[in-house]
């Protein structure tokens, strides 16, 4: 195994991602993309999710492919943000056809960050231009951090952001994460290390390595437990290959990659959090072993998944209003 180009989502050639933020709001939109439509499924796990267009996604529904994946802020009204991708993927020409319409397919799921600080108080819903703007700034290089749907989250203890990883296979396979970290439970010790240390690769998020266990600050950092309700939660995820695998292969990698939540938050898939992971293959390279590739792709998807989240904490910046410190802030 090694680390892709970019370390993103986007060494998944063929792949893009747009991302947009409102700082006023304190919240934002981000787009994944495709040359073309690609295979897509879903794993949910949290007890809190907020989706639009997942049922179709399950193995034995009738549409194969999808156009585009979004994660939003912004809870339910989040939603939105898919309608703004739907209709500039539309003028585009692309979507599902079904006669004379033309129908873009766009599953999208959100995260809580209505009270993190931001203002609120709009007449007009703005994901559906959040949307919008994350699509038409889509590129196969992004930001990490403080962006998009990780802009305004937070987690059990430091700020949250937007987060990816990706690697290369032995086999030629190209597998890469992208997530919004908006957890309740925490993603470091107090000392500042990951839980996700052990899968770190190049310091890619400070190299710090495991906690040391005889260091008295090496515990496991406290979770938002008396404040989800104030400050909301869900981490929402894409794990995405280059391989050609169908609807029922690809709903089996998300929920592999769902392993790669558990290993990087703790707690995670609790009854308050919306934790999701959707899956996306673009098709481009066989499948050598039927058993053994699907099985190093899925393994490969939950490594950068973990990775993916400590970078999205790790690369969080500092703003005015925050309501929490961020990893750099405090061990940086």
């Amino acid at each position: 195994m090694r680390v892709g180009a970019r370390n993103l989502i986007t060494d998944v050639q063929g792949l893009y991602v747009g991302n947009a933020s409102d700082e006023v709001l304190k919240s934002g939109s981000t787009v994944l993309v495709g040359d073309k439509p690609f295979t897509a499924a879903v794993s949910v796990m949290g007890g809190a999710p907020g989706t639009r267009e997942t049922d179709i996604l399950a193995p034995d529904k009738l549409v194969q492919e999808v156009d585009a994946f979004v994660l939003s802020g912004g809870s339910a009204f989040g939603l939105d943000a898919a309608s703004g991708v739907m209709d500039a993927l539309r003028d585009q020409g692309r979507g599902f056809a079904v006669g004379e319409a033309l129908i873009p397919i766009v599953p999208s799921a959100i995260l809580f960050d209505l009270v993190n600080g931001g203002k609120k108080d709009w007449v007009k819903n703005p994901y559906h231009a959040l949307g919008a703007r994350a699509y038409a700034a889509r590129s196969a290089d992004f930001s990490l951090g403080t962006v998009g749907a990780g802009y305004g989250a937070t987690t059990g203890t430091l700020k949250g952001g937007l987060g990816s990883a990706s690697i290369v296979l032995d086999s030629g396979h190209t597998v890469g994460a992208l997530v919004a970290v908006n957890s309740f439970g925490s993603v470091t010790y107090d000392s500042g290390h990951f839980w996700a240390a052990p899968w770190e690769v190049d310091a890619e998020f400070g190299g710090l390595g495991p906690a040391p266990m005889g260091d008295p600050l090496a515990r496991p950092s406290h979770s938002k437990m008396s404040g989800f309700s104030e400050k909301g939660n869900t981490t929402i995820a894409i794990v995405a290959t280059d391989a050609i695998i169908d609807k029922a292969q690809a709903t089996r990698l998300a929920t592999v990659a769902q392993d790669g939540m558990a290993r990087a938050i703790l707690p995670s898939h609790t009854p308050v959090d919306g934790d999701l992971v959707f899956a996306a293959a673009t098709g481009a390279v066989p499948l050598r072993d039927a058993i053994v590739d699907p099985l190093m792709i899925g393994h490969a998807a939950a490594l950068c998944l973990s990775r993916a989240i400590a970078r999205a904490i790790f690369e969080a910046r500092a703003e005015a209003g925050d309501l929490q410190p961020t990893w750099q802030q405090q061990h940086g």
